[in-house]
């Protein structure tokens, strides 16, 4: 689908060509590689190097800013650094939703609502200050930095709502691709036959990203669950699933800077204009939309009442599982054993000092290293890996990490981390 090319009136500032791809069938094809990179490469950084995922977000939000930098320098369209900047976009984006939703325990719903609210607030002040959404229109520094900030938020949105989905429904990945994939295939059909071409755009980018994530995780899933409600695909592993979407995106990138087939001048030089449209077929269109919206929400509600398994919870196994103090670490290296120490003596400090954001702050980074680590550990001694695990998940309780509970008192956390730290050695 394509949208307006309908220029509207601009405030000052200096004029470029279009600094966005004329939308074709590449144009989404590329978008939802993107989107699958963002949650597969994200879940890569996070998980397998370690590096947990707040560290991960301000990782690449300092990228963010340097390709953004370089992106809106540009004076047009140029294939290699606007992708570059979407994949970008997608992790950032979902890493930005992640945290809310594991970090700061924040609804699924209710991310939902904040990113959808703030949305349409970037929305309106784009369309009170330039009076036009078209993306045909990005020609001026004001317009296009608009539209980068409305790209980040559907892709935090998106990621919201595409767990909130399958935290209703309990869907597999495979099954919740349909769902998407559907919507977007209604909203062209709508579009086809008039609908306003800018809304009918940015709906469908909104829900390219649920599809993409979807994608991603049936790829990169194991096949068998590993525990009740866990999703499974084609165990290709979240490395191996970016590194394929990856070069899919550059011989995208190739192919479109040779042939400059999607730039909004070379495109209209050689295409004949967007479909026609009238009021009525809009209004008609709107209410479809409308209809979409309605049928999708008794979807998910006919789904939500289905028999369906969520994710097991969390069990504490320390009572099936004792061991000396120290006992438990020693066939682990010294040095993961050393990190681990350190944020749980960081933990405990703040704690005792009545440092309640420096001690919840020290415990998820605690988390997000043993979590990180369980590949690599769990192999070495399981019986020593599931006591550890046992009390780190007692200790995560009383800050009221993974847990429904709110923070336990300041005596209970010191108590769980020094056990902790008497099981580390």
């Amino acid at each position: 689908m394509t949208t307006t090319t309908t220029e509207a009136r601009t405030h000052s500032g200096r004029l470029m060509l279009n600094k966005v791809p004329e939308v074709t069938v590449w144009f989404w094809l590329i978008k939802v590689l993107c989107t699958t990179v963002g949650e597969s490469f994200a879940d890569w950084i996070n998980m397998q190097l370690g590096v947990g995922l707040v560290n991960t977000a301000w990782i690449f939000t300092a990228v963010l800013v340097v390709v953004l930098a370089v992106q809106l320098r540009l004076k047009r369209y140029v294939p290699f650094p606007y992708w570059l900047t979407v994949v970008v976009v997608s992790v950032t984006g979902t890493l930005y939703t992640d945290i809310l939703t594991d970090q700061l325990n924040v609804p699924l719903w209710v991310s939902s609502a904040v990113f959808s609210v703030l949305l349409a607030v970037v929305f309106g002040t784009w369309w009170w200050r330039e009076r036009t959404l078209s993306i045909h229109s990005v020609t001026t520094r004001a317009r296009e930095s608009f539209y980068w900030l409305t790209v980040l938020v559907t892709f935090a949105l998106g990621t919201a709502t595409g767990d909130w989905t399958l935290e209703l429904t309990g869907w597999s990945p495979g099954v919740s691709v349909l769902l998407p994939l559907g919507l977007i295939a209604a909203i062209a059909a709508l579009w086809r036959f008039g609908a306003n071409p800018v809304l009918s755009f940015w709906l469908a980018y909104i829900l390219t990203r649920p599809l993409g994530a979807n994608i991603g995780d049936w790829l990169a899933s194991p096949k068998v669950a590993q525990n009740p409600g866990d999703p499974t695909g084609l165990a290709l592993g979240t490395f191996t699933t970016s590194l394929i979407f990856l070069g899919l995106i550059l011989a995208t990138v190739v192919y479109l800077t040779v042939t400059r087939s999607d730039v909004t001048e070379t495109y209209e030089a050689t295409h004949d204009s967007a479909n026609a449209t009238t009021r009525g077929k809009e209004r008609v269109a709107l209410a479809g939309f409308g209809l979409l919206a309605f049928a999708t929400a008794g979807l998910l509600v006919w789904a939500h009442g289905q028999p369906h398994t969520g994710p097991a919870p969390e069990t504490d196994t320390t009572s099936t599982v004792q061991l000396a103090p120290g006992q438990a670490v020693k066939k682990f290296p010294a040095a993961k054993v050393n990190a681990l120490r350190t944020l749980a003596s960081t933990a405990l400090t703040d704690a005792r000092s009545g440092d309640a954001a420096g001690a919840h702050t020290a415990a998820q980074s605690l988390r997000d290293l043993w979590d990180a680590d369980q590949d690599t550990l769990e192999p070495l001694d399981e019986t020593g890996w599931t006591s550890i695990d046992a009390q780190m998940d007692k200790v995560l309780k009383t800050f009221g990490i993974d847990h429904p509970n709110a923070p336990l008192p300041a005596a209970q956390q010191e108590s769980e981390l020094s056990a902790l730290l008497a099981d580390l050695g």
